[in-house]
């Protein structure tokens, strides 16, 4: 059930909830479990009733016609079921043992996934600019769980870094898998652009990331001087590390290679806030 929950992705997502409350509460604090697994909950449900919605373009793209439904590993009526069972849950933890402003902000990121962008997405080759708000929102749900203020500057900065992250992490998977994308009808930016023309708005939003990370210690989210350094140095090798994509012979394993460092570096700069805050 792993897969139809997607607990994979949804792990980092609680992850990235936990260091939201974590930089707003300078600190660790057992109550951190709350929002953290009332968000994996709620996002592994919203992934599950994704999959729903999508098991007819998932049985045409050979990335994910494997997947529960559409291989036939599970029924319509038990994906629906196991999705719901686990929107409640998420949601009562939320409610029940964080506060009102993080339930309200999970409901927000279901409504805007499954309502919002899952439809968006088959119309309109931008969706996922709009879309990349869902990620945005789990570190603003662990933020306001500690006490937080939602748009306060220094949450918006952390915001707008995730937000950011989004958009390069899709398109370096739509030049893996554009054929995918286009074989299932959805509308794809490989049919405006050329893979040259795309990798160059890809390494623009990569170095976008870079600069966005800046405006954490900017706020004094991080402060200590040897995380603001490491911070930079990341920033500066990514975008160095990144510009293989520019190159004329583009191949899938120079995007392969960049989107696994694009995530890696999201991790490095994770793990980085929550050692100054933990331990700095």
């Amino acid at each position: 059930m792993s897969d139809l929950g997607k607990f994979k992705i949804t792990f980092f997502v609680a992850f990235s909830t936990a260091i939201g409350f974590i930089l707003f509460n300078q600190g660790f604090s057992l109550e951190v479990i709350y929002p953290s697994l009332g968000v994996f909950l709620l996002d592994s449900g919203s992934s599950a009733l994704n999959h729903v919605q999508e098991r007819k373009t998932d049985a045409l793209m050979d990335r994910t016609k494997g997947r529960p439904l559409p291989s036939g590993a599970v029924t319509l009526q038990f994906a629906l079921i196991y999705a719901i069972l686990l929107i409640v849950s998420g949601s009562f933890l939320l409610l029940q043992f964080a506060n009102l402003a993080s339930f309200v902000l999970g409901m927000i990121a279901l409504v805007w996934y499954n309502l919002i962008y899952t439809p968006l997405k088959k119309k309109y080759v931008l969706a996922v600019v709009p879309g990349s708000i869902i990620g945005a929102i789990p570190p603003l749900i662990g933020w306001v769980s500690a006490g937080g203020d939602p748009f306060a500057t220094q949450a918006l900065a952390l915001a707008l870094f995730f937000f950011i992250w989004q958009i390069p992490h899709f398109w370096l998977l739509l030049m893996l898998f554009g054929k995918d994308y286009e074989k299932a009808g959805f509308p794809t930016l490989t049919n405006v652009f050329d893979s040259a023309q795309l990798s160059r708005i890809t390494f623009i939003w990569i170095a976008a990331l870079s600069a966005s990370c800046l405006l954490i210690p900017a706020f004094d989210i991080a402060s200590n001087l040897f995380t603001i350094l490491l911070l930079l140095a990341l920033g500066i090798w990514l975008v160095w590390d990144s510009k293989g994509i520019l190159n004329e012979a583009l191949e899938r394993i120079v995007f392969r290679r960049a989107f696994l460092k694009i995530n890696l570096y999201v991790l490095a700069v994770v793990f980085l806030l929550t050692i100054d805050k933990l331990i700095l």
